[in-house]
């Protein structure tokens, strides 16, 4: 194994006498060191580092200030578009029952109307007759009865009522619609040779319980109206327009 030395030149000079005098210069010693030897150590060898300084941190939150106060309000800008509808959210939970209501009136309608028929015709006689119909064609909630031949009001309003008949050859042709007791509208046609149709509408303001109907003339003129088996030719009908809690 190769030793490396390092020498060192030492200029140690072991002066007795000066220069001056005529003592001999000693003479120069040259010393030799290995590397690894201690020694002195080269200026180079020495490397400087910063020293490490410890920089402290500080915690921004403590140095927080207090809230200030609220400024003032700006001015209204103008409003914007209206953005797109969103889709449409789950649906919610089932609301509870709701309380029991207060009791409604009793038999309430709000509507009326009949269509009603007779397929025989009929003759005067010494007292006024009560025109009874034998078909019933449209008779909502049973307002008119096909027994008396008459129309009772349920509802009190504003109501239209139409008769139609056919008269009889060489017969005087006299009706009446009545309401309650008094004739509202007669029906007349003169005695001829020849049956035509007539027909008399009107309307009414009837009040609760009113009843309208149809009569014959009594047997001071002999009047009659005439229909058969095969087809209808004497019709009244009726309906309501208006209640009278809407007029």
């Amino acid at each position: 194994m190769t030793s490396h030395s390092r020498c060192n030149r030492s200029d140690s000079v072991k002066n007795t006498k000066s220069e001056g005098i005529g003592i001999p210069r000693s003479r120069e010693v040259r010393e030799c060191q290995r590397c690894c030897d201690p020694g002195e150590e080269s200026p180079h060898q020495y490397q400087h580092y910063p020293q490490y300084q410890i920089v402290p941190q500080i915690n921004i939150t403590l140095l927080k200030g207090e809230k200030g106060d609220i400024g003032e309000r700006g001015p209204l800008s103008k409003s914007g578009r209206a953005g797109q509808s969103g889709p449409p959210g789950p649906s919610g939970l089932k609301g509870s029952k709701g309380s029991l209501g207060l009791p409604g009136e009793s038999c309430k309608s709000y509507f009326a109307a009949f269509s009603v028929a007779r397929k025989k015709g009929l003759h005067s006689n010494d007292y006024y007759q009560t025109l009874v119909f034998d078909k019933e064609l449209v008779n909502l909630y049973g307002h008119f009865n096909m027994f008396t031949g008459k129309f009772y009001c349920y509802v009190p309003g504003i109501y239209y009522f139409s008769l139609n008949v056919h008269t009889w050859n060489q017969r005087e042709t006299y009706l009446h619609v009545m309401h309650n007791e008094q004739e509202a509208v007669i029906l007349y046609a003169q005695p001829s040779d020849r049956s035509v149709m007539q027909s008399q509408s009107l309307m009414l303001q009837l009040e609760r319980d009113d009843q309208v109907w149809v009569r014959l003339f009594k047997g001071e003129r002999e009047n009659a109206i005439f229909s058969d088996e095969f087809d209808t030719y004497i019709t009244f009908n009726g309906h309501l327009i208006k209640p009278k809690h809407e007029l």
